[in-house]
């Protein structure tokens, strides 16, 4: 029995030491990363977009890995064949924890951007990073604004920049999902992009399952083939998404 608490005790430990060293180096990146930030507002100035749309893809991409990487996890991603590379798509994905966001932008290739809410516009450094990421920023208490979020991703849709919703809303903090909303699915509908749906497996055990520490998990991705919204009302396509990505969480979990 001591042994046991003993290694129960350590491990305790080990997740408290590794999640200090975590979001310690989650700002120290953040602050290195300001002459990023300044050639990235030069060449937005300049109107040299696609510069830097690649620059803020790469320094994305390797921060979101980074931070996956430090919590000890492994993520193991699947189907990414069944993302078109020729046209925007709208990815679908459950939302299980915190860490979704990172995995999604540092494992799958195909860049992107999100619908977020309007909370995080606020946070200093992220806020400025997403927006050249051309992420959208969706006040859910206010209608018209939330309208106007959906009429402003359309767009984007239609000039070729992916992005990603979590229909259910919030985090399910675990493997039950929550039903998803079909208001975001007008994206889809708007635009006429393909809906990727994409199931996340286990992202919670990394904070989740205990409360604010960060622990090791094994995390599984899976992109599905795309749904195409003609012919579809946006209640039809989220339910046939939600199915859809439920039934690869069921088979993740059994």
């Amino acid at each position: 029995m001591q042994s046991a608490w003993g290694n129960n005790h350590q491990l305790k430990w080990g997740n408290v030491l590794r999640t200090i060293i975590w979001f310690v180096y989650f700002w120290a990146v953040l602050l290195k990363l300001i002459p990023s930030l300044g050639r990235v507002k030069k060449l937005h100035k300049a109107g040299r977009m696609e510069e830097r749309d690649q620059l803020v893809d790469k320094k994305v991409k390797e921060w979101s890995t980074s931070l996956v990487k430090l919590s000890g996890s492994k993520i193991t991603v699947s189907g990414e064949e069944n993302i078109p590379k020729d046209t925007a798509v709208l990815f679908v994905c459950n939302h299980q924890g915190n860490f979704d966001i990172p995995i999604l932008l540092g494992y799958i290739q195909k860049p992107k951007a999100f619908i977020s809410k309007i909370e995080v516009k606020k946070m200093p450094f992220i806020g400025t990073w997403m927006e050249h990421l051309n992420c959208l920023f969706m006040d859910r208490k206010n209608v018209r604004q939330s309208v106007k979020a959906i009429n402003e991703g359309a767009k984007l849709l239609k000039n070729g920049t992916s992005l990603v919703i979590f229909p259910e809303g919030t985090r399910s903090k675990g493997d039950n999902m929550a039903e998803f909303k079909a208001g975001s699915f007008k994206l889809a509908t708007k635009s006429g992009v393909p809906v990727i749906p994409v199931s996340i497996n286990g992202s919670y055990k990394i904070m989740e399952q205990q409360g604010f520490w960060i622990k090791p998990a094994d995390v599984h991705i899976t992109v599905y083939p795309p749904v195409y919204p003609e012919q579809l009302e946006a209640k039809e396509l989220a339910r046939l998404t939600e199915q859809i990505i439920k039934e690869g969480v069921k088979k993740a979990v059994s």
